[in-house]
């Protein structure tokens, strides 16, 4: 995925070259060097406001790892307190 970053004047010069890069990946634009939106294609948009997919496909994990069980061994030690010192 490429992240391409275009300050508010290209945004406003080149609009098909940030949809153009949209396509590959988010477009951050800046306004005075700081990143102010996001413009991103509908089928990213959808993906992430969607709330129809998994955490692994959130997170981008390899298809599958979901079914990976994993087991924890208990600790024989004792708990003790915390130090929030």
């Amino acid at each position: 995925m490429a992240i391409t970053t275009l300050s508010s004047r290209e945004f406003n010069q080149d609009t098909s070259r940030a949809k153009k890069a949209a396509a590959e990946g988010p477009v951050f634009i800046t306004d005075r060097g700081t990143p102010a939106h996001v413009l991103l294609s509908i089928e990213e948009y959808q993906r992430l406001a969607g709330g129809h997919g998994s955490i692994v496909d959130s997170l981008g994990l390899p298809q599958g790892i979901e079914d990976v069980e994993l087991e924890i061994p208990r600790s024989a030690e004792p708990a003790r307190a915390a130090d929030f010192s």
